[in-house]
């Protein structure tokens, strides 16, 4: 099914431009990650906010790849943007706020790109649905494919992935298949059996569908603003598509003529996984991938990003920066959220928080800062299962009175 005439299909890398996605969703020419671009006009806020229609990101439709009939849904989009009350607003010089994208469907904001991606291999008759994943994804594949009716197959590395995110995917009946090393070696395997295999289609976020959907967090935050565009948004990096789609959402309403201007886009990677911050630091037109990457925040344990060249575009162009903090930065920052701001997050959502001691001098105080929180905690309870040991057991009504006075 070749691609509406209102919308382009190109290779980010070369511009080559396609009438329908290849296999891996690479270019058949250079091996560039690919774009999605809508031809018509433009939109303007009426339009693009418009309350017909189905909730969440479905309200913003005409900015999305058309659907034959009913899109493959769950309800996505739509989360909560809170402004911080505690501790983070204390601390920092800026006006923070937390967008939870935790609170969809399946507990993380990959919801938004899977509704699109999963309408249009139904549109395009797809047999079965692949991804590799540390978690997230296979989750929101799983039940997004069960919705749809359609087989799910997930692929993951042979260790250290969340099994709050991994029981999801069991439930929804998503075939699972574990491959000898880290999640690069899972996505590269994933790759090869697409591009063997004509039955399969990929879902990954080098699918740009899933792009578009994703983009729909930024409608969202600068509606929730007030129709207004923060001064920076503040985001995990891992695979680096989200960064991108965000950035590519506030540019088509600057584009559009609805705001005159785009936040800044930091991106924030864990010290043990941070090939896109270390070609930062050095102007590298190149990233030297991290063989092993080791840290907490498994969502972001990413040595060989497939989308950095449009995160770090995304960075520059928007005049943002790219961050790096540690496991422990990491950990402290999901405690403040927790226990100061009633957001409980899986560990690489906390990475902004970290980050927010280390933003641009250039910020003036009293900015308006957007950190994305990308998933639920409960999807990664592992890092903060051991505080259950310490809880005291008492024997009656005195030793419990005695317990509580001394907390």
């Amino acid at each position: 099914m070749d691609l509406d005439r209102n919308w382009s299909l190109h290779c980010f890398d070369c511009g080559s431009e396609m009438k329908s996605e290849p296999p891996t969703f690479l270019c058949p020419k250079c091996g560039g990650t690919l774009e999605l671009s809508l031809r018509r006009g433009f939109l303007n806020r009426r339009t693009l906010f418009s309350r017909s229609g189905s909730p969440g990101i479905w309200r913003h439709k005409l900015a999305l790849p058309p659907v034959n009939g009913l899109p493959v849904s769950l309800g996505e989009g739509s989360t909560p943007l809170l402004r911080s009350t505690g501790a983070l607003s204390r601390s920092n010089r800026y006006e923070v706020y937390v967008k939870v994208e935790g609170q969809n469907p399946t507990g993380s904001f990959k919801d938004r790109g899977m509704t699109v991606a999963i309408t249009r291999a139904k549109q395009r008759r797809a047999e079965s649905l692949i991804c590799a994943s540390t978690g997230n994804t296979s989750a929101s594949l799983a039940a997004y494919a069960a919705k749809a009716g359609m087989r799910a197959v997930v692929v993951i590395p042979s260790g250290k992935v969340a099994s709050g995110k991994l029981v999801q995917a069991v439930a929804y009946g998503a075939k699972i298949v574990r491959v000898k090393g880290n999640f690069d070696k899972a996505l590269e395997s994933t790759i090869d059996a697409v591009s063997k295999d004509k039955s399969l289609y990929l879902m990954n976020s080098l699918n740009p569908f899933r792009i578009e959907g994703q983009k729909t967090a930024a409608y969202e935050i600068y509606e929730q603003l007030g129709h207004r565009v923060p001064d920076a948004v503040v985001m995990p990096v891992g695979n680096a598509g989200n960064i991108s789609a965000l950035w590519k959402g506030f540019e088509e309403m600057r584009v559009w003529g609805i705001t005159r201007t785009s936040p800044r886009m930091i991106g924030v990677q864990a010290a043990g996984a941070a090939p896109i911050y270390a070609a930062y630091l050095k102007g590298a037109q190149g990233i030297e991938p991290v063989e092993a990457p080791e840290t907490i925040a498994s969502a972001i344990r990413i040595g060989r990003p497939v989308s950095w060249k449009k995160a770090l575009r995304a960075m520059k162009d928007s005049g943002g920066a790219c961050l790096s903090v540690t496991d422990k930065e990491i950990i402290s920052a999901r405690s403040a959220l927790s226990s100061s701001e009633g957001i409980f997050v899986e560990a690489a959502s906390a990475a902004p928080v970290a980050a927010l001691g280390r933003l641009p001098e250039s910020l003036r105080k009293g900015s308006k800062v957007v950190c994305v929180a990308t998933g639920n905690g409960l999807k990664d309870q592992e890092s903060v299962r051991v505080a259950l040991d310490e809880v005291p057991l008492v024997d009656g009504d005195s030793d419990l009175h005695k317990s509580i006075s001394s907390a």
